[in-house]
């Protein structure tokens, strides 16, 4: 007895859906990472000399670097100039300099990430590049309070990958870089990030990829339940360990008022 039609399309509908899901895969591919086409690409930018400058991790301030509440910790440690953060599996943890707050400010950090564990690069590919080394500069945190109460200029291995709200040089979840300006893991990046009452600028690798203003967001954005027009306006910097191993160095900050002949203009942004 010959098989119906319908049995017939029923044997081939699986491969039919397969198909169809290749195709919008391969569909997706194209119009977010459109492979071939030119991109920007940043480079690594030296660190900022002169008066007003401070180096946190010279011999005066580096002992500043602490847990939240001020105590020696396990999960880092700062040699030869750099901070290594040791990475590994365990709760959110979070490196703060506690030797003083800041409120208006020039900072600037360049921080290396360790390439994926054998078994993120297949999530990675499959979910999105949070299931690689993932970092994150939290600024303006009020002294004894969570991080989270600062805002987080994410840290993040997503090279290759388009813009979003929580990739490389986004204001986390909330404001989303022109650019997506990452340089490949083990490769060292730039953050220039400057800090004006509400302005906030934001230059990866000498790009400028971010210039907003947090108090025309007087509405929660993302996750976030409190609006960003709220936030403190001044408060301590954390470096946050999410599990993944890497370095910063070169973390300069200059405080407004220093030298202002070049505020609101991150050092080594291009413009």
């Amino acid at each position: 007895m010959k098989p119906s039609r319908v049995m017939r399309v029923a044997r081939l509908l699986p491969w039919i859906l397969l198909g169809l899901t290749a195709l919008a895969l391969a569909g997706a591919h194209e119009y977010y990472f459109a492979p071939g086409s030119p991109r920007p690409v940043g480079q690594c930018v030296k660190p900022p000399e002169g008066p007003g400058w401070i180096d946190l991790l010279d011999g005066d301030h580096a002992q500043h670097w602490t847990d939240p509440e001020g105590r020696p910790a396990n999960f880092f440690e700062v040699r030869d100039g750099m901070l290594h953060i040791f990475g590994g599996i365990g709760p959110l943890k979070y490196v703060t300099y506690t030797g003083a707050s800041f409120g208006d400010f020039d900072l600037h950090l360049e921080f290396r990430l360790s390439p994926p564990r054998w078994f993120a690069r297949p999530l990675a590919l499959a979910l999105n590049p949070q299931m690689r080394c993932n970092s994150g500069v939290f600024l303006r945190v009020p002294e004894g309070e969570s991080a989270l109460r600062g805002f987080e200029v994410q840290v993040l291995d997503d090279y290759g990958w388009p813009a979003h709200k929580n990739g490389t040089g986004s204001i986390y979840d909330v404001v989303t870089p022109m650019f997506n300006m990452a340089r490949p893991a083990g490769e060292w990046n730039s953050y220039d990030i400057s800090l004006r009452g509400s302005r906030v600028t934001v230059a990866v690798n000498g790009w400028k990829v971010i210039d907003t203003d947090f108090a025309q967001m007087t509405e929660p954005i993302g996750k976030f339940k409190t609006s960003y027009a709220e936030l403190p306006r001044s408060g301590r910097i954390a470096l946050q360990d999410h599990g993944g191993e890497l370095w910063y160095r070169n973390i300069r900050i200059r405080p407004a008022g220093a030298n202002e002949s070049s505020a609101g203009t991150p050092s080594g942004a291009s413009q």
